[in-house]
């Protein structure tokens, strides 16, 4: 069984769809351990929707707070402290590959100490970056595989979900970490799309997993 972390370069940039995708592509079952806000759903209640991959499953939370905010602090107001501990006592007890979605990006405070990048060094997890254009995008996922190599974090590459010029042959480039895949951009995404996109997905991406 293979863990792979899906992070990205900060929040609203398509770590759910992307994940939903991989979930499909590789009949992974699914996971996002710390969930901050969900007055329109969850992001598991969203991937269960949208995915149709034969035994794999959605597993529940470990933490579910309310607030939309980073972790920590939507944590604080219902008086609950995150444990990566409790979070790593939790691990689904799978024999397929498990895809773990995290909050916003690497850097995002889980409590006073630790960040998402903790966790995944806790789970020993290959990490997946998601990219999306957006005016500073570049520099955000620059910054993303700064902190990923000082973090030392193993990186598989990054998975685009959007399309546009040079956009993503340059961010492969100036981080030296491969490029696994582009998803074009969509607003709502269907169960169907998530299906097409996972078979496009399948053949590039395993080509750097196995």
């Amino acid at each position: 069984m293979e863990i792979f972390f899906i992070s990205g370069i900060g929040t609203g940039i398509g770590k759910t769809l992307i994940s939903a995708i991989l979930a499909e592509a590789l009949n992974a079952d699914y996971w996002k351990p710390v969930q901050a806000g969900y007055v329109d759903g969850t992001d598991s209640e969203w991937v269960k929707q949208h995915i149709h991959n034969g035994d794999a499953r959605v597993h529940p939370e470990v933490y579910k707070l309310k607030m939309p905010a980073s972790p920590h602090i939507a944590a604080r107001e219902e008086n609950v402290s995150i444990s990566l501990e409790k979070i790593c006592s939790s691990l689904p007890k799978i024999k397929r590959n498990l895809i773990v979605e995290g909050a916003g990006g690497l850097m995002v405070p889980l409590n006073g100490t630790e960040f998402v990048s903790d966790l995944i060094l806790a789970l020993k997890a290959k990490v997946i970056l998601v990219s999306r254009n957006y005016l500073g995008s570049i520099n955000h996922s620059l910054l993303t595989a700064n902190i990923a190599r000082q973090k030392g974090l193993s990186v598989l590459g990054w998975i685009f979900n959007d399309h546009y010029l040079d956009y993503e042959n340059d961010i492969a480039k100036w981080t030296n970490y491969p490029h696994l895949g582009s998803v074009p951009f969509i607003e709502n995404a269907t169960p169907e799309f998530v299906t097409v996109q996972a078979r496009l997905i399948r053949e590039h991406f395993e080509n750097f997993i196995w």
